[in-house]
């Protein structure tokens, strides 16, 4: 579980490097719901914490299933409008948001997910096996 202040902190960060870049954000938005625009992200972010952080890998295949198998199966809008959801073209940045937070916490590992899926070091530069891209 996650106290009120862990996941405004959470919040914060989603904000900034996903909500920013969402296109379906509505304006002035996020937080999204309050203009009367649903977000999964909103929705499930414990969910999608708890799914996030029982994955460490490289690549960004293993986060969607997880997320899939764990919010998007108990999501509401499941088949419904709206979903899908922005999320799946939005979960590399989801994904480095969190691992962030974590790192910036001390409680997990550099991120390790880039924009493309390959693994980012610690100055956030592209990595390919251990050579620069």
């Amino acid at each position: 579980m996650f106290t009120e202040s862990e996941l405004a902190e959470y919040r914060e960060e989603i904000q900034e490097r996903v909500c920013s870049r969402c296109i379906e954000r509505p304006h002035f938005g996020p937080p999204c719901a309050q203009l009367g625009k649903e977000c999964g992200i909103e929705m499930h972010l414990p969910q999608f914490l708890a799914a996030i952080h029982e994955v460490e890998s490289d690549s960004i295949e293993p986060y969607l299933d997880r997320i899939h198998r764990r919010v998007c199966n108990s999501c509401p809008r499941l088949g419904g409008e709206g979903c899908p959801c922005p999320l799946d073209y939005l979960l590399v940045l989801l994904v480095q948001a969190v691992e962030t937070v974590d790192q910036r916490k001390g409680m997990k590992r550099t991120a390790r997910v880039g924009p493309s899926g390959l693994e980012l070091c610690g100055n956030g530069r592209a990595m390919c096996g251990n050579r620069p891209n």
